[in-house]
């Protein structure tokens, strides 16, 4: 494997667009208005796949209630997240109790895949 130039592959110095990890914390038990709006969060997370490039609910068991989400974001600036996430529906239903913005930098060149 040829050495790889880390500072260069997590800069995104060629790009104008960020990558922004998204931890989400849903408020205590909110699990009915988590399930009453999915199918909007869905569809919204779905017409915002050119931002979100990965979004999924996080829980304490497999099979447990989420009890929040984590995003990969792909965005100009910070302000560019938080005014995404002030139009996703499980914000504007009152579910999310909170969220942390954190700048990531993707640290091998390979696609992510799934």
């Amino acid at each position: 494997m040829p050495a790889l130039d880390f500072a260069t592959l997590t800069a995104n110095a060629h790009e104008d667009w960020t990558l922004f990890a998204v931890h989400f914390q849903d408020r205590a038990g909110a699990g009915g208005l988590r399930r009453q709006w999915l199918q909007a969060h869905l569809e919204w997370v779905a017409q915002h796949a050119d931002a979100v490039r990965v979004a999924g609910s996080l829980r304490h068991e497999p099979e447990g209630t989420p009890v929040g989400g984590l995003w990969v974001v792909r965005a100009p600036n910070k302000a560019a997240v938080e005014a995404l996430i002030a139009t996703d529906p499980f914000t504007t239903c009152g579910l999310r109790a909170g969220w942390d913005i954190h700048y990531w930098s993707k640290a091998l060149p390979q696609p992510v895949s799934f």
